[in-house]
């Protein structure tokens, strides 16, 4: 085996793993990688001037790629910036490769300044994390950590590279890890029970999840979802599960409300795949599957099978193997009066999204002339003037609704959104989406207040002439606090009149994101007529550069 330094290996074995970006924030203790990137070309660094920003753009670009990306950032201090970004990745199952210098293992008994126990700061979000004390070790560990990134249920990992292990040489051998082959059938017995129990269900719900995603198993969903007649809904929709525009979708659960309870509760069987069943953020009394409701649940997680609620039908699959299997069971299973009785629950959600549609148009015509401009206008003014093949990166938070509502994401991979629920993907995630689709527009829809966390991705866009272009909702407020305070009133006891404050919730001094673009060299131009809002998304992609568009919405309740 040939002697090299680690810090070589590192490099090599990068390459060797099909690695093109290394996306990071510098620092001293990572000194002697950025030593040893200037021998490899191929491999470009991305700048970034915060270390949430580097992991959100890797986040961004594995996602749309499918593979793990690489990021580095500075040790203790700056890794634990990087963490919220690091957390998003853990809960959205981001194949991603995060890594940080440390200092000297001589040193460490001393307790040196800005250091600490990385692997620990990690753990918690992480499928695995370790840190490399001898320079032999360096190609293993970075092989395993490819290996754990993307092997399902896919997630970060987080490597620590001591500075002395990055120069000290040793005999290494580079070998990347292997291809993989992830798709996990199910098993027959699981499936033919789940197949039993589908077709003879008089009104079958299907939730799913960005495991659908990620799997390539949209078009699976359809295809059984068509077959049972069976109404669509998602978890979440950070990524196309399951496509807006089709007449069996249903909309985005809330899982922190009782609605959704209500929403699944005349359902005799819910299938699940590829999703958690089901997290939520606010405390809800009552389960949202009765007694009555039979669950499948179908996916690459074994944690989360009946994680939860009891589960009549747990299959162990890849969502897209799972699913094909599935739908052949239903072929042969389905006798010609089920198949009847799912074409009629079909026509009746096709009438129900139709008449749903309908009223949505008509609430929107009231007010579509408004000032400040409602944000449905926002979102239909850049619906109507977004380049064909645009990919959105959503972190629009209460503006959402509307976007799903203005957009058509029937295509994989035209959607990216936040996911974990911390703020600041979207800033700089949408760069990383751009990195992965350098031929497709990317169109960036973000709260005001989401895009202060990482607003530095800006100075990278421009560094790097990444063009995206962003719109920001400037609705000059926490507008999601506001929401959540409401409901919390709502559901107080003792005091049913009481009001808010909203204190913490307004921004008093309004945020000029036109002004704060062009200060880091990014074209900003603000929007308050909604006529105004298509020419100026058209001239912002026409320029080929970085742009931002400062659109004031309403922001009110």
């Amino acid at each position: 085996m040939p002697q090299m330094t680690g810090k070589d290996a590192l490099a090599q074995m990068l390459i060797a793993e099909g690695t093109e970006f290394i996306f990071g924030n510098p620092g001293t203790s990572e000194t002697p990688l950025l030593d040893v990137l200037q021998d490899y070309p191929q491999l470009r660094y991305i700048q970034s001037l915060q270390e949430g920003t580097a992991v959100g753009m890797a986040d961004g670009y594995a996602r749309a790629t499918g593979r793990p990306a690489f990021a580095n950032i500075h040790i203790a201090g700056g890794l634990a910036n990087g963490i919220s970004a690091l957390y998003n990745a853990y809960r959205g199952g981001t194949p991603l490769v995060l890594t940080a210098g440390n200092s000297d293992t001589r040193m460490l008994l001393t307790d040196p300044t800005l250091s600490g126990d990385l692997v620990e700061m990690t753990s918690q979000y992480t499928k695995w994390s370790t840190q490399v004390l001898h320079p032999s070790d360096i190609p293993m560990a970075v092989r395993r950590a490819y290996k754990e990134a993307k092997t399902p249920p896919t997630g970060p990992v987080f490597i620590s590279f001591p500075w002395d292990t990055m120069d000290e040489t040793g005999d290494l051998n580079i070998v990347p890890s292997s291809t993989g082959f992830f798709r996990t059938r199910p098993d027959t017995d699981a499936v033919a029970r789940a197949s039993q129990l589908l077709s003879q269900a008089d009104n079958p719900i299907i939730v799913v999840g960005d495991r659908v995603a990620q799997s390539g198993a949209a078009a699976q969903v359809v295809r059984v979802a068509e077959q049972l007649g069976a109404r669509v809904y998602a978890t979440s929709m950070s990524e196309v599960n399951f496509p807006n525009s089709h007449d069996l979708y249903g909309g985005i659960l809330n899982t922190s409300s009782p609605a959704t309870q209500r929403l699944l509760a005349g359902a005799d069987v819910v299938m699940a795949v590829g999703t958690d069943v089901f997290s939520s953020f606010l405390y809800v009394s009552e389960p949202f599957l009765g007694s009555q409701t039979k669950l499948i649940h179908l996916d690459s997680s074994a944690q989360e099978l009946e994680k939860i609620y009891p589960t009549e039908v747990g299959i162990l699959a890849d969502p897209g193997a799972g699913l094909a299997e599935l739908a052949e069971a239903l072929d042969q299973e389905m006798s010609a009066s089920n198949r009847e009785a799912a074409a009629t629950r079909a026509a009746t959600w096709s009438d129900q999204k139709k008449r749903s549609g309908e009223q949505y148009q008509q609430r929107l015509q009231q007010r579509w002339d408004n000032t400040p401009m409602p944000v449905e206008r926002m979102m239909h003014e850049l619906a109507q003037a977004a380049p064909p093949g645009t990919i959105v990166a959503d972190e629009a938070i209460t503006s959402r609704p509307a976007l799903m509502r203005a957009f058509t994401f029937d295509e994989p991979g035209s959607l990216y959104g936040i996911r974990g629920g911390a703020l600041g993907w979207a800033m700089p995630g949408a760069l990383g989406v751009k990195l992965a689709n350098p031929d497709r527009p990317v169109l960036a829809v973000v709260g005001d207040g989401a895009s202060m966390y990482t607003v530095q991705a800006l100075w990278t866009a421009a560094r790097y002439n990444i063009p995206v272009v962003y719109a920001i909702c400037n609705n000059r407020s926490y507008r999601i606090l506001k929401v959540n305070m409401d409901t919390y009133l709502r559901h107080m006891q003792d005091d049913q009149e009481r009001k808010s404050d909203y204190v913490g919730m307004d921004f008093a001094n309004p945020l000029d994101l036109a002004a704060i673009a062009r200060a880091m060299g990014v074209a900003g131009e603000t929007v308050e007529d909604p006529a105004g809002l298509g020419p100026a998304l058209q001239r912002a992609y026409a320029t080929g550069k970085p742009a931002l568009l400062d659109v004031s919405i309403d922001g009110a309740l």
